[in-house]
């Protein structure tokens, strides 16, 4: 059996993800990097979501056997990045066109959390899994909503109805379809056919503000992005300093009691 190597603990993921991404994407996707760093992936891994591979090129230093996506600009974006996947299909994570227990394990990155049909990916996924074949992801936690500032200071001035709105509107930009507990987690791939070995909050109230307000601030990042193709136009250490100094700390901050994101390791049952 072949493991799957991802990127040393000792690569500076953050500086790395600081070139290439908006300042508060750079912060969540190296923060969740980090996670992979320790774990052991059998061949042949599956990235369910795999989007333009951004974040496995910056994860892994080995290519990944399958990445999948339902979108087919972020396939053809994830092609032009070389060594990343060995093959890459567009498809919707309710259907996947492979065999069962094709896999030797999977990861999702940041994807579940856009799946209107959860609980039929979940089960497609375990069924493409071989038998004790592990699962890793990561989505929003049910604290994702509460941690919003701005939410905040709209319920303390009593302006409920605003609150919920911008609740709403933040969910629309980030393409959130649901929020579920880690037990409520548990239940879902209980039924998949998962048993649930660790999860991790991740994401701090104070690193959600910063992310909440990057939103805003990374406007600029966006006009680049559709006039350039480029997030960043000057990727520098002299150009990046001052959003690495102010953000770094986040990066670094131990794991908090409540996240505003979850970190998940299932397994496929053994039947």
């Amino acid at each position: 059996m072949v493991a799957l190597a991802p990127m040393p603990e000792s690569a500076d993921v953050f500086r790395r993800n600081l070139r290439e991404l908006p300042a508060f994407r750079a912060l969540l996707r190296a923060v969740e990097t980090r996670f992979y760093a320790g774990l052991e992936l059998p061949e042949p891994t599956l990235d369910l979501g795999c989007g333009d591979g951004h974040f496995t090129s910056a994860a892994f230093d080995a290519p990944l056997a399958v990445g999948v996506d339902a979108d087919f600009d972020a396939v053809r974006a994830a092609r032009t990045r070389a060594g990343v996947y060995r093959g890459l299909m567009q498809s919707g994570g309710e259907r996947l066109p492979f065999g069962d227990a094709s896999f030797g394990s999977a990861i999702s990155n940041s994807v579940l959390e856009h799946i209107p049909g959860l609980a039929s990916a979940l089960r497609e996924t375990s069924r493409v899994l071989r038998p004790g074949a592990p699962f890793v992801f990561t989505v929003p936690s049910k604290y994702f909503r509460e941690f919003l500032s701005v939410r905040r200071a709209l319920f303390r001035l009593g302006l409920r109805s605003v609150a919920r709105a911008y609740e709403r509107w933040f969910d629309r930009i980030s393409r959130h379809e649901h929020y579920h507990s880690p037990e409520e987690w548990r239940v879902l791939l209980e039924h998949a056919g998962f048993e649930v070995e660790q999860r991790r909050y991740y994401f701090s109230e104070r690193a959600m503000r910063a992310l909440e307000w990057g939103h805003y601030l990374g406007l600029p990042a966006v006009v680049s992005r559709k006039l350039t193709g480029h997030w960043i136009l000057v990727p520098t250490d002299a150009n990046l300093w001052l959003t690495e100094r102010l953000l770094r700390r986040f990066f670094e901050e131990p794991l908090p009691a409540r996240g505003a994101y979850l970190f998940i390791v299932a397994r496929r049952f053994v039947e």
